[in-house]
């Protein structure tokens, strides 16, 4: 725990020397990070630095060697990460469906109403695309039904690997709009990984630089 000018900072992130070897290399290594409530936290690293790694420690996808997570205050990590949702690398996405169908699929694990997965849809920019099939979507529109995707199940922080990766300037911009509309309420985080320095720099409130898994 800590204060700021005498105010409980409220973290839904926080790790402590966190350490994931894989053989005799150190993906991730002694990471100690804070992430707070409404923040949109850009890590920044190059590919192979230890971002996706880390990311998948956090969502429990690996085991860590070593170190500490807390997840909103807590050690019962089972219990806090159903309040995160997560895109971790390219979403899968059926072809030759649409956006709409493709988030019915998925709200099996979340169940959510017709209406809420509009909203979802609106809120990342694509409400008016309907019957266009998922094949024929661009990268940046993929991406957003992606993200549609994580914010199934209304969680309080996203996980979101790489989102920006591959984008061309309109989609980068219509991104930094969608992260901007997510937090808005000040009751969603976002933790979102890059190696693109200038495009987070937009849109990011914090940042880490992570290289070689430090």
């Amino acid at each position: 725990m800590s204060r700021e000018k005498g105010e409980f900072m409220e973290y839904v992130i926080e790790t402590k020397t966190l350490t994931k070897k894989y053989g005799e290399k150190l993906a991730v290594n002694g990471i100690s990070l804070h992430v707070r409530k409404g923040d949109i936290y850009g890590l920044i690293g190059k590919n192979g630095a230890g971002k996706t790694t880390l990311m998948k420690l956090l969502l429990g996808l690996t085991t860590a060697n070593g170190g500490e997570i807390k997840l909103f205050g807590s050690t019962d990590l089972d219990r806090a990460r159903r309040k995160i949702g997560s895109l971790i690398e390219a979403p899968a996405l059926y072809k030759n469906e649409t956006a709409f169908e493709n988030m019915k699929r998925f709200a099996i694990l979340a169940p959510t109403s017709d209406e809420e997965i509009r909203n979802l849809l609106t809120l990342v920019g694509l409400g008016n695309v309907g019957s266009k099939k998922a094949g024929e979507f661009s990268l940046g529109m993929k991406q957003r039904v992606g993200i549609a995707m994580a914010l199934l199940g209304d969680p309080t922080l996203l996980v979101l690997d790489e989102p920006l990766n591959g984008l061309d300037a309109d989609g980068m911009r219509i991104m930094r709009e969608v992260f901007t509309d997510i937090i808005k309420d000040g009751k969603r985080s976002i933790i979102v990984s890059s190696h693109l320095l200038g495009e987070l720099q937009k849109v990011a409130t914090h940042y880490g630089i992570i290289r070689h898994g430090k």
